[in-house]
């Protein structure tokens, strides 16, 4: 499919009026396996915990090294990218990746186990930025749609991962987490080949430029700055309560039902493949009924099943968590596309912050949440995390945003 793209980009230079679906779902493709990748390590979270000894604020540390790695970098990345762009730097980042995944598959200690979730967080740091500027050029200005395509692969990835690592790794030993380097190799050649478009693109546009308008905020700075502000509040309440699922969710299964480490992974992969679909509907959501209530609905909407899982049985539990991935997972692709719509000169910077907060505040949740169970209990941890959506009644004060237009 991608040589199809590189081929009709090589005679028509000018396909960037257009939506390249082609380039859409190969990125959507490269975001899956690099987010396969990464859910592998919270995965092996309890193969790990048995295998070292590790408490549950180690367990924390290690998603939080992994979580810091993945964002600090980015909206420094992302800003020298709408500067600099480097159509490359997808398929060198990847290499981090692979490299990071060689070196977990055999870390014997706690160090080296941080050092590769390190690499593996380096890589991801590089993609995201990049790869959101990739989608936004493809777009053909269908701007909540590509997001979606990007984003669903993303999520899809996060729901493989678990189930992955429940059918090879969790059988076969940490030993198998090295498999998962042909995923990498993979998605290495497909954005070299995204970066051959990507190149052609950046001509193309460079020929043209003095044709386009330079793009402005469609806003006041000051509200630009409350609205960012009231965006950053949604990422922590959607990221707080989703590190305590991806993390503890398998445990507290475990500890309540009487779970083994399979069945939980399952029920895991569960939530996580829910997440996904819930991505792909808030993209169509969005541009029918505006970015703004998508937000609203999606995470205040998703409380009053997060309220009830707690006090409900094995069934009505994994439920309630399918119904709230679905809800709340609409959320993300609505925020970046409204955070870009508010600054849209600065798409790379803007996604950079975004997917930065997005990892970086699951990391701090991850190893507060792991702090606090080795306190308490996985039960009261989740009981605390259930009140987090509670949070997204603050979205009704985003002002309505209509995108900039670009005169063609």
């Amino acid at each position: 499919m991608i040589n199809n793209v590189w081929n009709k980009v090589k005679g028509h230079p000018h396909l960037s009026q257009g939506t390249a679906y082609a380039i859409l779902f190969t990125m959507g493709t490269c975001h899956l396996l690099n987010d396969m990748i990464q859910s592998v390590i919270p995965a092996l979270y309890p193969l790990l915990k048995d295998s070292f000894g590790f408490t549950f604020a180690q367990i924390g540390i290690i998603t939080l090294v992994f979580q810091l790695t993945s964002s600090i970098f980015q909206p420094f990345i992302g800003l020298y990218a709408d500067r600099h762009p480097q159509p490359y730097s997808l398929s060198l980042g990847m290499c981090f990746t692979l490299a990071g995944l060689l070196a977990l598959a055999f870390a014997g200690n706690f160090l080296l186990i941080l050092l590769s979730v390190a690499l593996i967080g380096c890589g991801s740091s590089v993609f995201h930025p990049e790869a959101s500027r990739v989608a936004q050029m493809a777009s053909g200005g269908r701007k909540s749609l590509a997001q979606s395509i990007f984003q669903v692969g993303g999520n899809g990835g996060s729901a493989i991962g678990p189930l992955l690592a429940a059918l090879i790794v969790i059988p076969f030993g940490q030993h198998a987490v090295g498999w998962f380097a042909l995923a990498a190799l993979l998605a290495s050649f497909l954005l070299a080949r995204v970066g051959c478009w990507y190149s052609l693109m950046l001509r193309d546009i460079k020929a043209h430029r003095r044709e386009r308008k330079v793009l402005a905020s469609p806003l006041p700075r000051r509200t630009v700055r409350w609205a960012l502000a009231i965006l950053v509040l949604m990422i922590f309440s959607k990221y707080f309560f989703n590190a305590c699922m991806t993390s503890y969710f398998t445990f507290y299964l475990m500890d309540k039902f009487s779970l083994t480490v399979q069945q939980s992974q399952y029920c895991l992969f569960a939530y996580l493949a829910a997440f996904a679909i819930g991505t792909l509907v808030g993209g169509f959501l969005g541009d029918r009924y505006g970015r703004k209530y998508v937000i609203l609905f999606s995470i205040l909407g998703a409380a009053p099943f997060t309220l009830a899982m707690p006090y409900l049985g094995l069934f009505g539990t994994l439920a309630m968590a399918i119904v709230t991935g679905l809800v709340i997972a609409s959320a993300f692709s609505a925020i970046v596309v409204y955070a870009t719509d508010l600054m849209p000169d600065k798409v790379g910077m803007i996604a950079g912050i975004f997917f930065g907060l997005m990892f970086g505040l699951g990391g701090i949740g991850s190893a507060f949440f792991g702090w606090l169970a080795d306190l308490t209990s996985i039960g009261y941890v989740f009981h605390v995390s259930t009140w987090l959506p509670l949070l997204g009644v603050v979205a009704v004060f985003l002002p309505d945003v209509r995108p900039a237009k670009v005169d063609k």
